[in-house]
């Protein structure tokens, strides 16, 4: 049995292969051992701890992982899939104003808080790809930030000259000026009153 392996895979030697069932959990299981240990002692946990908390070797975790720099890409690819993927839920579950301005927390928290984890995953690379990573990541949000954005005009809740890149900017910007995600997701409230549509003040 195989699966495709994960977008969150993408810049390791795993990309763009097919997996075993029991290889593909491998992977899933360094990737989480990894995300919890980076959020709890930091980038430079030691390798072969990740690979002990996995409950797998260190040869599964290199024949996966060659690098340091593909198990921070990986983790910090599936924070971003997980991220859109939310995006794509909400679109299905609110109304398009709200789905919008709730994916914006999510958004504006990942900023506040993921900004480290992904300049420690570009830091390894080379420029080429460096810029090859980052604007995959933009690019996969930044088409979620369109998905959200159009539905949320066509209904009047938002302002039509808006565009995704300016909401993108607009959140970035509040996430490198708050003083953490909660201080982030304040001040993103604030700036939505100058986004929303309102029966008195037409765009």
């Amino acid at each position: 049995m195989t699966r495709d392996v994960p977008p969150r895979a993408s810049g390791t030697r795993a990309a763009g292969r097919r997996l075993r069932s029991d290889a593909a959990r491998n992977v899933d299981l360094l990737v989480s051992a990894a995300r919890a240990l980076f959020d709890e002692r930091g980038t430079e946990v030691p390798l072969d701890e990740i690979a002990r908390h996995a409950g797998v070797g260190n040869a599964t975790l290199y024949r996966n992982f060659p690098s340091r720099g593909d198990l921070l890409v990986a983790v910090y690819s599936e924070e971003v899939d997980a991220l859109c993927e939310r995006g794509v839920v909400l679109l299905e579950t609110a109304l398009p104003g709200e789905a919008l301005f709730a994916w914006l927390d999510l958004f504006v928290v990942h900023a506040a808080t993921r900004r480290a984890l992904a300049l420690a995953a570009i830091s390894q690379e080379s420029d080429e790809r460096r810029g090859e990573l980052a604007e995959g990541w933009h690019a996969v949000m930044h088409s979620t930030a369109e998905t959200l954005l159009a539905p949320a005009q066509e209904a009047g809740a938002v302002r039509r000259d808006l565009t995704a890149a300016d909401l993108l900017a607009l959140t970035n910007a509040t996430a490198l000026a708050s003083a953490g995600p909660a201080d982030a997701v304040r001040l993103l409230h604030i700036l939505r009153g100058g986004v929303e549509t309102r029966p008195d003040c037409q765009p």
